[in-house]
This record gives structure tokens, sequence and C-alpha cells, in this order.
């Protein structure tokens, strides 16, 4: 390890921008030659790479999103951890790139945890971002899939993603993926096609946009990059079932889980637009919301339609508060954790 100065005396915990401050280190491993080196960890600095590395022309990136939190009783919980390295091998498999040993991923990422553990701090509002990601480097001009690839572990402190309800717009002229596509990976190219249909939606006044299907475009399958959920009638939650242009949302799959507990009907089906507008119309009770890594729980206030705006439930009683609550307090052990789902470090 080499040591570094540490930022963390002077970080102002209450008032930061996400994404722009990384902590003081990162983990680096290589795979070339058919295996994956031992990691390091050093101090977060520029990475040197050639202009022809493969990342740069033909796509090989992919990405994870997990998330550590201080316990109640001072431990550091990484939630879901396992979750995130499998379905980060899936998007590899996807992207025909090496797949990650689990002690690689788990291991390193413990260790880089424990070496910036001053970072995750005692505040139920505050959790600190982990961003694991895959780059193809081999030096080659040509479309196919590189024999060299670095893995980098970078950490970044958060709050609330989105601080207030969202207006999203139904996107029907762009598609966020389609059938047979690599929309349940999350490689870097889903998320820059879906760029230009987000910044004119927020030209146009919207926070988000709601995507829908390829082929007929009217079935519902997420929102921004968020998986998106509704509650019908205050105790049934509704959400699209998944499919290979749907990313499978570790947040969604714990929301399904504590939505049963707490006694909701689960329904994973296809929901078209017109269905969730007409309810509106009719006057029955639809709260919509995002749900993410990132985001955790984001309340959707309004969708836009046709150029008619349908309003959502968003009263102290809506379901998703009470499921964010639960979410949040199994994180940090206020809540029984019933499926194993915190790996805990000792710091």
């Amino acid at each position: 390890m080499n040591q570094t100065e540490t930022q963390r005396p002077d970080f102002d915990f209450e008032n930061f921008t996400f994404g722009v401050q990384s902590t003081d280190r990162m983990l680096v491993a290589a795979y070339q030659k058919g295996e994956w080196s031992a990691y390091r960890i050093s101090p977060v600095q520029a990475i040197s790479l050639s202009p022809l590395a493969m990342c740069f022309h033909y796509g090989q990136t992919v990405f994870e999103g997990l998330k550590a939190f201080r316990m109640a009783d001072g431990k550091i919980n990484v939630f879901r951890m396992e979750s995130h390295w499998k379905r980060m091998n899936r998007s590899l498999e996807r992207m025909a790139m090496p797949p990650l040993p689990q002690d690689l991923f788990m291991e390193g990422i413990e260790e880089l945890l424990k070496q910036e553990s001053d970072w995750v701090i005692d505040d139920p509002e505050y959790s600190l971002y982990i961003r694991p990601f895959v780059i193809a480097t081999e030096k080659k001009l040509g479309v196919d899939a590189s024999q060299e690839y670095l893995f980098m572990v970078v950490l970044s402190p958060m709050r609330a993603y989105y601080n207030k309800p969202l207006k999203v717009k139904v996107e029907t002229d762009y598609i966020r993926a389609a059938r047979g596509g690599a929309g349940a990976a999350k490689n870097g190219g889903n998320y820059g096609a879906s760029l230009l249909p987000q910044i004119n939606a927020k030209k146009a006044g919207f926070d988000q946009i709601i995507w829908l299907d390829a082929k007929e475009k009217q079935f519902i399958e997420e929102s921004g990059t968020m998986n998106i959920l509704f509650i019908l009638d205050g105790n049934r939650l509704v959400t699209p079932a998944l499919s290979d242009s749907i990313l499978d949302g570790i947040t969604r799959d714990s929301l399904l889980k504590l939505a049963e507990e707490e006694g909701f009907s689960v329904e994973e089906r296809p929901i078209a637009i017109e269905e969730i507008c007409q309810r509106i119309e009719n006057g029955e009770r639809v709260e919509a919301f995002g749900a993410g890594t990132a985001a955790v729980i984001s309340p959707i206030e309004t969708i836009s339609y046709n150029g008619k705006s349908y309003g959502t439930y968003l009263a102290a009683d809506a379901g998703m508060y009470r499921l964010k609550n639960q979410l949040s307090s199994v994180r940090v052990g206020k809540h029984p954790d019933k499926y194993g789902w915190n790996h805990l470090l000792d710091t």
C-alpha cells in the first residue's frame, strides 16, 4: 500500500456534490495473459492509457454501484455486496469481458474500505458510494474483444441523490434498450445513449424520463437510470417484469421482498403507460417511484404523456415512504436482516 495524506479532516460532509469528490485511495488490478493480478491500493491518481486502448473505441466498459453504511453498532455494512459482484459478472459476460473472481472483488473492496473507514460516518442520511469498474486496455484498432483489462474501484461520499419529488416525461421518440440488446448490463453505452433524451427532457422542465419498450412503445420499462415501481390502491406493488432490456436492480429486488413482509401484494408484469394514466384519470390512488442504488427511492410527482400531466399520490401515508424507511433500517442495523443482505466489516 502506498500511504497518502488524507483529505478527510477538511471535508465538509454537509455541503458537497455527489460524484465530484473521491476519497483518498483507489484499488487497481490488471488482467493479462488470461488471469487477474492481485489488487493494489494506492493514492487516487490519474492513469495512463494508450490512445489505441480498446475502451475508447468499442465500448467494452462495465461498472457497478454499491454503498457502505455505518451501522448502529459502529461496524461498516456493504449492502448486498455479493449480489453486486454477481451482477457485475453478468454484465462482464454480456460485454465479452473476463469475470472477476469473488475474492478480488469482495476482499479488495473490504480492504479499501478499511483503509478509508474514516469516510464512513455515523449519519443515517449519508453513505459512501462504491464504484467498481472494468475497462478494456489492449492497444489495438479493430473490432474484437480485448485481451487486457483494468479493474478499478473508487469511493465517493453521498447524500440523497434526488432531494425532491420528480417530474417525469414519458419518452416516445427514443428508446433505452431493445430485446436481445445489452439493456440488462451496466455498460457505458447504455448510459451514453440515454443522455440526449434526458438532456432534452430537462430543457423542457422535467427531472427524468420514463422509458417505454422498443417494439410497441407502450409498456413501461425504466425511469431514467432507475427501475420504476407503482403502488396501486395503497397495497399493490406493481413493477415491470425483468427482461434483457431492463436492469436487474438490487434495490428493486430488496423492495419487492420487504413489500411482501409489509403486507403488500407484489406483481411483476407488463405495465402499459395507458393503464397508469387511465387509473390516475379515474381518481385511483397511484404512487410512482424510481429505485436504484444511488437514488434508493425517488418519488415521482407528475407523469407527462402526450402533452398531458398526471399527478400521483404523495401524501405522508404513501406506502413508498414505509418501504424506504424499512430498507434504510435494515442497512444500518435497526431492523433484522432476514435475508443476509448486510456484509459487515470490523474497523
